[in-house]
């Protein structure tokens, strides 16, 4: 997660808190954003960037898998034959 996505996310909850004098508005935000930080490491969440790039490598590795079945099974009918 990117700091612009916290930054964002509490000011949008630091607006639904009731209006609080100006030094204490943004100890609140800033404890917000800590708190929201802290939730989001704890969920052990990835990117999209990386989320994509391991489906991708997933998808090959599965056609790799899908063709050493096959493979087998060709193999294996051979030995049988003979």
């Amino acid at each position: 997660m990117n700091k612009q996505f916290f930054d964002d996310l509490s000011s949008k909850i630091g607006a639904a808190i009731p209006p609080l004098p100006d030094g204490i508005k943004g100890e609140v935000e800033q404890s917000i954003r800590n708190v929201l930080h802290s939730a989001f490491d704890k969920m052990d969440l990835v990117t999209r960037e990386d989320f994509e790039v391991q489906s991708a490598v997933l998808q090959k590795t599965r056609i790799k898998l899908e063709l050493l079945e096959k493979k087998l099974a060709e193999l294996e009918t051979k030995l049988d034959i003979n």
